[in-house]
């Protein structure tokens, strides 16, 4: 494979990508930081086929990263791979307004191959190749310039593994069966709702015990004035207002900006000062919640004691399951559709639908209804068809 040296002008990066969008697949990653801002700061991307990978700096003056893009979102002739991808996919949505597709995530794919529920890319190619990587560059400062030789070695590295794992991966998958399997799970991963950040609904990610309209109408419009406030300053939403702040601002609002200087995690200096006042201002447009935006109360049917035990029993099953087909069992099953489940709902279950349906949803719905039961042989627990 041929590795380029670091990729910094605009020409070298449209003939790459290019050379790229003949490929059935590339491997990508990207290095950012995100701690002191509310965008990821993008640092560097990284991309390979299998004939040539390169490092590409976002950073470098008057690169154009438009053809890089393009091959990302629009070209749909070659499948984007990714490890754990979802920061990944959010930095492009961010710059395109798009996502990645088609995509394939490896760290997904290794929950149908039975490597745990989210095992990180250094396991993962010590356990497909037998490499243990260098972590020493992991906790980099990679917007800092210039980056050695070391960092992007040690960058360019997650994509070069990558492009030698997913074709073992694949075929695994495929003679095991289990290519299906992963379908639903991908697109969900390039689906762009998960990654829209709209002001007007940064309030249902706010944790706040109230369901009155009016507390939750003041709730809609502070998380709506900090979102705005973080995205013009760069910051964290954190460093503008803390979520339990914000909660507590909503539940009990100040009648004057100068209350605001008592308010538990803000400073004396938030009486006065312009932030203060836009607050205040965003306080005072805010209107109760109508029927119609209130949050639906989940009335699940009650559990009971005796559902309590079904549903735990449906937990044992699951881990068996998981045990005897060698996958992960989030993949299989979620707790709160094995509580749905005891309690008596049918309709509407992802475990009653497909291959989870074929793999564990048939026999969890005879455990429930009694027709298939647990027995110890051989000191072994597993399942028995129950008697009538």
């Amino acid at each position: 494979m041929q590795i380029h040296p670091l990729i910094t002008d605009s020409e070298s990066l449209a003939q790459l990508c290019a050379r790229l969008a003949k490929s059935d697949f590339v491997a990508v990653d990207t290095e950012f930081m995100r701690e002191n801002t509310y965008w990821p700061d993008l640092c560097l991307i990284q991309i390979a086929d299998e004939n040539e990978a390169a490092a590409i700096d976002p950073k470098a003056d008057g690169i154009d990263l438009q053809p890089l893009l393009d091959l990302l979102v629009d070209n749909e002739e070659v499948l984007k791979v990714f490890h754990a991808g979802g920061q990944d996919v959010e930095i492009v949505y961010n710059l395109t307004g798009k996502t990645p597709h088609p995509i394939f995530d490896t760290q997904i794919a290794a929950m149908a191959l039975g490597q745990g529920e989210q095992i990180g890319y250094g396991n993962l190619v010590d356990s497909w190749l037998g490499i243990q990587l260098d972590k020493g560059a992991r906790f980099t400062d990679w917007g800092r310039r210039p980056l050695d030789k070391r960092q992007i070695d040690y960058a360019i590295g997650d994509v070069t593994h990558l492009v030698k794992i997913f074709p073992m991966i694949v075929k695994r998958l495929v003679k095991q069966g289990r290519g299906d399997w992963l379908d639903e799970e991908m697109e969900k991963l390039a689906d762009p709702a998960n990654y829209e950040n709209e002001p007007e609904l940064a309030w249902l990610r706010v944790k706040v015990p109230s369901r009155k309209a009016d507390v939750l109408g003041r709730l809609k419009a502070l998380a709506a004035w900090r979102e705005r406030e973080a995205r013009g300053k760069d910051l964290p939403r954190g460093r503008i207002v803390k979520d339990e702040t914000l909660a507590d601002i909503a539940a009990h609002p100040p009648r004057e900006q100068s209350d605001l200087g008592r308010v538990r995690g803000l400073s004396a200096s938030w009486g006065g000062n312009d932030i203060g006042a836009r607050l205040m201002r965003a306080l005072s447009e805010a209107r109760p919640l109508g029927p119609d935006e209130l949050p639906r109360e989940e009335r699940r049917p009650g559990l009971g004691r005796e559902g309590s035990l079904v549903a735990d029993l449906l937990k044992l099953l699951l881990k068996i399951r998981a045990r005897e087909i060698d996958v992960a069992p989030r993949l299989l099953a979620r707790t709160d559709e094995l509580e749905l489940l005891a309690a008596g709902k049918r309709n509407g279950l992802a475990i009653l639908q497909g291959w989870r349906s074929e793999q564990f949803g048939k026999d969890a719905l005879d455990l429930v209804e009694g027709r298939l039961a647990f027995a110890v042989k051989d000191g072994k627990l597993k399942m028995t068809r129950a008697e009538e």
